[in-house]
């Protein structure tokens, strides 16, 4: 097993008033030319947007945008005709495609809104471009890694994307211990803690730290306290 530790005080930083993000991976005005992206992982960041405020219609073409809201409500606009507000629970996903524009806003005035924006390259370039947002309760992810994000066509649970890769989120209680088995050849996994403490094969792991892993059919991981985690399934050959 081949690992590698992004400490969350390694990542990028961009503040613009409105926008507090943090970035993973070059993004933007960051650029790391060892850190520019996870296999078919490309994007990971760590988006706090004041009330009121958003990104504008903006385009987007051939990448898979995940969007996982923490707190607060972030309302979606785009060209394919879909306006929908998301928030903690939920996740979402825009297939670009061919083309599409879009806007991600807050929709309260008054209170933040964080929330994880993730890009994946696409195994199908110029692709009708498609919306899917679903819910998930925090029971559902209570000591389990639930599936919330599938391989297109697959009778996987979660959002579907063009991409042969899966997301599992887990709320853990300090000591749940559990073991990721890989669901296909060649893929990696990139283990991000959203809160709390984890362990992963006894590598420490702290809230907002990252870890990318290869080379393995599984690993074990341990909540050393109680802990939210995200984990992404992706192609890296």
């Amino acid at each position: 097993m081949k690992t590698i530790i992004h400490k969350a005080g390694t990542r990028g930083h961009a503040k613009h008033g409105w926008l507090d993000s943090y970035h993973t991976f070059s993004f933007a005005g960051y650029y790391q030319a060892d850190r520019m992206h996870f296999g078919a992982l490309r994007v990971l960041n760590d988006d706090t947007v004041a009330g009121g405020m958003g990104f504008g219609t903006h385009p987007h073409d051939n990448m898979e945008i995940i969007s996982i809201p923490t707190s607060g409500d972030l309302e979606h606009k785009d060209s394919i005709g879909n306006t929908q507000v998301i928030k903690q629970g939920d996740v979402q996903v825009m297939s670009a495609g061919t083309g599409v524009q879009h806007s991600e806003k807050n929709k309260n005035q008054d209170q933040p809104v964080k929330f994880f924006q993730i890009w994946i390259f696409p195994n199908q370039k110029n692709v009708e471009p498609r919306y899917d947002q679903q819910h998930f309760d925090d029971t559902e992810k209570h000591n389990r890694l639930l599936t919330v994000v599938s391989p297109l066509g697959s009778n996987d649970p979660g959002v579907q994307i063009h991409q042969e890769a899966w997301f599992s989120l887990g709320k853990l209680d300090k000591d749940f211990q559990t073991i990721y088995e890989l669901k296909k050849n060649g893929n990696g996994v990139y283990v991000f803690v959203i809160e709390g403490e984890v362990s992963i094969n006894g590598e420490l792991l702290q809230k907002r730290d990252g870890m990318g892993i290869t080379d393995t059919t599984g690993f074990d991981l341990v909540a050393n306290t109680d802990a939210e985690v995200l984990l992404m399934e992706v192609p890296v050959s």
